[in-house]
């Protein structure tokens, strides 16, 4: 971006925050690692390093950009039922929902049934999650 950019210009990029507060995924990733730790090695929050906000800048940085600013953008993610929740995790796209279909059912029950225990549903059965991305931008040098 750097190269097409002109002199003075804005980069800005953000990045969901898979090591923390994309609480939809952390659930997921928390439960299935507590069931079995060999499930850490999928975890985005690990595999990329770059949804740490401290990385991201110091990428930035690095580059020889200026200016840079980071900021988090937290945005609502209700859910009208655990199961609202789960059915996206039964669909196979993306790591986690992969990762959930590659498991047989008793140890996909269980990771569901684990994370029905962590989850906070509001007495209308509701689930109220955050999802959290970190948001960059820096400058161009002159």
């Amino acid at each position: 971006m750097i190269l097409v950019l002109a002199s003075g210009g804005t980069i800005a990029a953000y990045v969901w925050d898979y090591a923390g507060k994309m609480e939809l995924m952390r659930l997921f990733r928390d439960a299935a690692v507590e069931l079995n730790p060999d499930a850490a090695r999928m975890d985005e929050g690990i595999r990329f390093p770059l949804c740490h906000p401290e990385a991201l800048m110091a990428l930035f940085a690095g580059a020889g950009l200026h200016g840079v600013e980071g900021t988090a953008i937290d945005v609502p993610t209700p859910f009208a039922s655990f199961d609202d929740y789960w059915q996206p995790f039964l669909g196979g796209q993306g790591p986690a929902p992969a990762y959930a279909m590659s498991l047989d059912e008793n140890t996909r029950t269980r990771i569901r049934n684990r994370i029905r225990e962590l989850i906070a549903v509001q007495a209308d059965g509701s689930i109220s999650l955050t999802a959290r991305a970190w948001a960059i931008r820096a400058t161009v040098a002159k």
